[in-house]
């Protein structure tokens, strides 16, 4: 175990060093929300209406939190099968080192560059005028579920990137992010579509996740009819719990079937 946890933390040292000599790579997954959170909120804010009332700003800022988590998802994947793509990932497979490390590093770094994004947006809701109103628990409890949900997404990106092989795979995944992000609960209340389709976008993690950071954090629109929407931090929890439990061993057998 103290093998283990020694080459975990000098593979994650290794990746948190690139991350900090290509900053850029932290700018773009936090500029991004940013430009929608000036987008939605300023030129088409105007024109949304939150279920119940309330300010459109703050119902839209815990969405573009969960946004933020999901859309990392691609930076993962891409970054992993760099290494790959580089034999990077093939040394570290000849070295004497624990077999775990090279995963358990790479998702603690992304861990760390996930904090430093939702730290960005954050201080762009604050700027535009959002405000967590619940107490400090909730809101404390609403960050711990981005940051679940961010943990869970990225075992989908370990595991995608060490299966894709080819630059358009990457393309193509990258592509359906945004049908991932943008038919949820983020930009507007799932009540407010066309039936079927607000039932699709309720059962999408992003939904719950988005519903539930609303509730903790006191901001408008976070209530609905169907059973998931009443039970938002529930499934802000089952939800990443279920997509850890399909990717983690499916990660490890990928990357122990490596060249095999």
């Amino acid at each position: 175990m103290r093998w283990a946890v020694e080459d975990s933390w000098t593979v994650t040292r290794r990746y948190l060093t690139h991350l900090g000599r290509q900053p850029e790579q932290i700018v773009m997954l936090a500029a991004f929300p940013i430009l929608l959170v000036l987008m939605f909120g300023y030129l088409l804010g105007g024109g949304m209406t939150v279920p119940g009332g309330g300010n459109y700003l703050e119902f839209l800022m815990p969405g573009m939190f969960a946004m933020t988590m999901g859309f990392g998802m691609a930076a993962t994947m891409i970054a992993v099968l760099d290494d790959a793509s580089k034999g990077v990932t093939d040394r570290f497979r000849s070295l004497p080192m624990a077999p775990s490390a090279v995963l358990v590093g790479r998702s603690l770094a992304d861990m760390v560059s996930a904090v430093i994004a939702l730290a960005a947006v954050v201080g762009s809701g604050f700027a535009v005028g959002w405000r967590p109103h619940g107490g400090l628990g909730a809101t404390l409890g609403a960050f711990g579920l981005l940051l679940l949900l961010r943990f869970s997404l990225l075992w989908v990106g370990i595991y995608l990137g060490l299966r894709i092989r080819t630059p358009s795979s990457v393309t193509l995944v990258q592509t359906l992010e945004f049908p991932f992000g943008f038919l949820s609960g983020v930009f507007v209340a799932t009540s407010t579509m066309p039936a079927w389709l607000g039932a699709i976008a309720d059962w999408n993690p992003l939904s719950s996740t988005a519903a539930a950071a609303r509730e903790l954090f006191g901001n408008p629109g976070w209530g609905g009819d169907s059973w998931i929407t009443g039970h938002s931090v529930l499934m802000a929890a089952v939800w990443p719990l279920v997509i850890l439990a399909v990717f983690f061993p499916l990660s490890v057998r990928a990357y122990r079937g490596l060249g095999a």
